[in-house]
């Protein structure tokens, strides 16, 4: 079991942290708790305002899969013809879209699929004990649940190609279910109304749910206790650097004033606006947006409501119950960073919950929400250091950032301190698209990849 309270750094280095989401405030938790001094810093007035504001409240460590999978052209063709698709692409002058489609194309084998879900889980699972933890150690309270998370199989195609991700959880160990209609009536009886849709689900206990800004919102405040300082209303403009390392971080604040802040370390949790601040560094950082919607109701009759969480295989839309709320989240928008609520995915998101727990929630007051998933063409987010000394990258979490926030954020903190990392860091870090002397990857977070052993540059 992970050790929650690590020896505290002899020195007061101090770090700063760009971003102010789920990940950067996990990121300053878990550095404060090591000894730093952390300073976060945000465009936004408070915390957890942009991606991890609304999103569908999955905590899904036994979920985590890359969205490139064998069979997903395919599929993505089909559903861009489908009304209520999925996937909606949506072509712009930005390049990098369609370096970043093709990059995730690449990845759509089975080799690499199960090479991209096991760092997935390995990283999730370890988050999942760190979130234990965390709650253990804090009493944080955040509308949580721990009731599981039920895969949806509409079709005995969905369920029968199960077994591949079956494997994987066989091999790391995650406790499992495959239930057959009855079975997943069981588990969630809102669905007794609607059993004729499904015909089966592989259930997974120990998932959990909860309201990520919530949480994000409890856990700034319990940062603050530690002395972590917060710079909210500043827009982040560029990192300076030396060629060596960071030499300091330039901003500009509420007033229009533009200054410089430096720190000895620097963690980049930006989601979807990192790879602009890396690219004038000479850092591909391979993310790209990928807008989801959500839409959020109030319970209405506790009998048609779901318990926990349950996803829609055929329209990849995840409904999670709240204390008196059902969070409904969904649909990949490949569009820039266009923010913009379009009328289609949102009806996707309304047929979905009325299909499968029809009465539940109050559809009459609906409150809807885009965000942008900053999404890895493998899947897999980016965790660890950089080619400059003192830079450190904790994004790219695309779907699952909740899922991953202490885990990656935890991690982080092994690797910034120079300490061995709790987990076999291979493949997590930006070296994993960058090649090596001799063609070779290599892994510079702590572990080099097969070897077990700390590397640091």
């Amino acid at each position: 079991m992970f050790n929650a309270r690590p020896e505290r750094n002899t020195t007061t280095d101090h770090s700063i942290i760009l971003g102010g989401g789920v990940i950067g405030i996990t990121s300053a938790w878990y550095l404060a708790r090591a000894g730093h001094q952390v300073t976060v810093i945000d465009r936004q007035h408070g915390p957890a305002q942009e991606t991890s504001f609304a999103n569908a409240g999955m905590i899904s460590p036994g979920y985590s899969a890359p969205w490139a999978a064998p069979g997903v052209p395919l599929k993505a063709i089909k559903w861009l013809l489908s009304k209520h698709a999925p996937l909606a692409i949506r072509p712009t002058a930005d390049l990098q879209q369609y370096r970043w489609m093709l990059q995730m194309l690449r990845n759509c084998t089975s080799a690499r699929y199960t090479v991209n879900k096991e760092r997935m889980m390995r990283l999730a699972d370890h988050s999942r004990q760190c979130l234990i933890d965390l709650r253990m150690e804090t009493g944080i309270e955040y509308e949580q649940r721990q009731r599981g998370t039920l895969q949806l199989f509409r079709t005995q195609k969905q369920l029968d190609a199960a077994a591949q991700d079956i494997a994987v959880l066989q091999q790391l160990g995650v406790p499992f279910e495959l239930l057959d209609k009855a079975g997943c009536v069981r588990a969630e009886p809102g669905l007794a109304s609607s059993q004729e849709k499904f015909v089966g689900g592989l259930r997974l206990p120990l998932d959990e749910t909860g309201d990520c800004q919530l949480f994000t919102t409890e856990l700034e405040a319990r940062c603050r206790a530690l002395g972590v300082q917060f710079r909210y209303g500043c827009d982040i403009s560029a990192l300076n650097s030396d060629g060596q390392h960071i030499t300091g971080v330039s901003v500009t604040n509420n007033d229009g004033a533009s200054e410089t802040l430096s720190a000895d370390n620097y963690v980049l949790a930006l989601g979807s606006y990192s790879p602009s601040l890396l690219r004038p560094l000479g850092i591909d950082l391979p993310v790209y947006p990928v807008k989801g919607y959500s839409m959020t109701i109030p319970v209405s009759n506790e009998h048609n409501a779901p318990v926990s969480t349950i996803m829609d295989e055929t329209y990849k839309v995840a409904i999670t119950r709240f204390d008196n709320r059902i969070r409904v989240g969904g649909t990949a928008e490949l569009a820039g960073h266009d923010l913009r609520l379009r009328n289609k995915p949102l009806a996707t998101l309304r047929m979905v919950v009325n299909d499968l727990f029809p009465g539940g929630g109050d559809n009459s007051d609906a409150r809807y929400w885009a965000g942008l998933r900053p999404m890895t063409p493998d899947g897999t987010p980016v965790v660890g250091a950089t080619a400059l000394s003192n830079l450190f990258l904790n994004t790219g979490h695309g779907t699952l950032g909740w899922t991953m926030s202490c885990g990656s954020a935890q991690l982080l903190a092994d690797i910034v301190d120079k300490r061995h990392p709790a987990i076999d860091t291979e493949g997590l870090d930006i070296g994993r698209y960058q090649r090596q002397p001799g063609g070779q990857r290599e892994s510079r977070t702590g572990v080099r990849a097969g070897k077990g052993k700390p590397a640091y540059p």
